[in-house]
């Protein structure tokens, strides 16, 4: 299993329509297939600078490449992520 999260924050003024929409419209991911486990964090820690939090579960490394390749991933990190994200840190687990 493969845990795949990013914090994130965005251009958006914090509670604005745009920082909404930016949300609601990332569930699209959930629309592919071999995404498990989505979840939209808002980041409450004042240890760090980043706002939101995505995390979500692959099977194995196949199904995890499948997301990365998948055009609803690639349009929304084109048309939505790069422009609208301001800063951000992917990390990706496995278990020991």
């Amino acid at each position: 299993m493969i845990r795949h999260t990013v914090v994130f924050s965005l251009k958006h003024p914090q509670g604005s329509a745009e920082e909404k929409k930016f949300l609601d419209d990332a569930m699209v991911l959930t629309k592919i297939a071999g995404v498990k486990a989505f979840e939209r964090l808002r980041q409450v820690s004042p240890k760090t600078e980043y706002s939101f939090g995505f995390s979500m579960e692959f099977d194995d490394q196949a199904a995890y490449d499948e997301y990365n390749a998948h055009p609803l991933h690639v349009a929304f990190v084109r048309d939505r992520w790069l422009p609208e994200v301001s800063a951000f840190m992917e990390i990706d687990y496995v278990s020991i």
